[in-house]
């Protein structure tokens, strides 16, 4: 998985009684002394054959109304979690719709960071922010009560978080997805796309199956 779809969140873990496996491209929250910082994935397009398509995947996603529509809302949704705990004034963007490039797909990602306040810690930090909004929606908690009403299993680790919280209060953690759950000699895989009002449910349904497909290779090779 690492050598097809190489990712900066990755990670192997054993759990005691299933493993997870996992590529994911995306942070939830980093904290670093008192900066704090989120790094929300939005908008989602297959890669292309060549160079030339790849670009013109890239300007297509980033020209598509619903795409940076989608996106700016989560934007604000993350400035809204850390402004929660972070000083007033100081939650910005310092990085603004660029895309990342992976084995599959071209994803819109922004950062938005913030100075944490000093009566707030990680702790405070992930009560802000966990779950991201990415993969909840906006408003989250209803879209949290939406999810629990129609999904029909639960998600288990899937769009849940892994990562580290250190001694002297740094923390990094990233948001599961792109992730095998391997359990009784079977892997389990889960995928999915935000669904607005303009979605176009065969165009949600094949990005779901492109974000799978580096998983679904990776078996292939086993």
């Amino acid at each position: 998985l690492r050598r097809i779809n190489p990712s900066p969140f990755a990670f192997f873990a054993d759990m005691g009684g299933y493993c997870l496996v996992s590529s994911s491209p995306e942070r939830l929250v980093r904290l670093q002394g008192s900066l704090a910082e989120t790094r929300p994935i939005a908008g989602t397009r297959p890669r292309g054959r060549d160079t030339e398509e790849d670009n013109f995947m890239k300007t297509e996603l980033l020209l598509n109304e619903k795409e940076r529509a989608e996106h700016i809302m989560l934007i604000d949704l993350e400035r809204n979690d850390l402004g929660k705990v972070c000083l007033y004034g100081t939650v910005y963007p310092d990085e603004l719709m660029i895309t990342e490039t992976y084995s599959h797909v071209i994803h819109i990602v922004s950062n938005i960071r913030g100075i944490l306040g000093p009566q707030y810690d990680a702790f405070s930090l992930i009560r802000a922010t966990f779950p991201g909004g990415t993969i909840t929606g906006v408003p989250k908690v209803r879209c949290m009560e939406i999810i629990d009403e129609l999904e029909p299993t639960a998600r288990g680790p899937y769009t849940g978080s892994f990562g580290y919280i250190g001694f002297n209060g740094n923390m990094d953690l990233n948001i599961i997805i792109r992730t095998f759950v391997l359990k009784d000699q079977r892997a389990y895989i889960q995928a999915g796309a935000g669904i607005v009002a303009d979605s176009e449910p065969e165009r949600e349904y094949y990005e779901t199956v492109k974000k799978a497909e580096a998983l679904f290779e990776s078996l292939k090779r086993v």
